[in-house]
C-alpha cells in the first residue's frame, strides 16, 4: 500500500507531497523508476518532481508554487504509475508455486 504526505514548506512557501510506492522486489521498483523518471514537467518553472529507490519502494516527492500545477502533475504520474504495474503484471514471468 503507498504511503503520502503533504504540507506547505514555511521556508519555502511552496506546497510539498511526497508519495512511497512499495514494489515486491527492488527489480521491479528500478523498472519503475526507470520507466517514470523520464517524464518531464510540461511547464519549465512553478513544480518540481524527484524519484529516489530505497530497496523495493520507489519516493517520489513534488514541490510546487499552486496546487492546481501540483494535482495536475500527481495525477498524470498516478495514471503512468498504474500503467507501469498493469504492464509489468502482464508480461511478468509466471509465478512458481
Amino acid at each position: 500500500m503507498a504511503t503520502t504526505e503533504g504540507e506547505r514548506n514555511h521556508e519555502t512557501g511552496r506546497l510539498e507531497f511526497s508519495l512511497d510506492v512499495p514494489f515486491p522486489s527492488h527489480r521491479e521498483a528500478v523498472i519503475a523508476m526507470r520507466s517514470l523518471s523520464p517524464d518531464r514537467e510540461p511547464r519549465k518553472g512553478g513544480i518540481s518532481k524527484q524519484l529516489a529507490l530505497t530497496g523495493s519502494t520507489l519516493t517520489v516527492k513534488w514541490s510546487a508554487d499552486e496546487a492546481r500545477i501540483l494535482r495536475v502533475s500527481v495525477n498524470s504520474f498516478l495514471d503512468h504509475l498504474a500503467l507501469v504495474m498493469e504492464t509489468m503484471q502482464a508480461f511478468a514471468p509466471p509465478v512458481s508455486l
